[in-house]
């Protein structure tokens, strides 16, 4: 069975940091691309940032370049997101994905993720 477990998220003041983890189990997970997607309510889940399976591109929207970094251990099975200088906008619900096929490029779409996590809360405060 196939699981993305999130962990990490909580409530932080504007302006300061968190470290979002997801371990992944039941598939092959050194091989396949791996994002971090957020959503608000009433609005499209959004990419954040994303990784290439073997770690050699990354991406990140440009609301958060310079502030947040992904980051992924294939040996143990995580990815990682952490989250500087956090600002209110980025209240929403975040969420791992691991790529549908392995040995792709980056992806930014939705659809090009076939394996998610749960979801975490990230609320921060003003």
């Amino acid at each position: 069975q196939v699981q993305l477990v999130e962990s990490g998220g909580g409530l932080v003041q504007a302006g300061g940091s968190l470290r979002l983890s997801c371990a992944a189990a039941g598939l092959t997970f050194s091989s396949r691309a791996s994002a971090w997607f957020r959503q608000v309510p009433g609005k499209e889940r959004e990419v954040v940032a994303a990784l290439m399976w073997d770690g050699s591109t990354t991406y990140s929207t440009d609301s958060v370049k310079g502030r947040f970094t992904i980051s992924r251990d294939n040996a143990k099975k995580t990815v990682c997101l952490q989250m500087n200088s956090l600002q209110p906008e980025a209240t929403a619900v975040y969420y791992c994905a691991a790529g549908a096929l392995p040995y792709r490029g980056l992806g930014l779409a939705e659809g090009e993720y076939g394996y998610w996590g749960q979801g975490t809360q990230v609320t921060v405060s003003s």
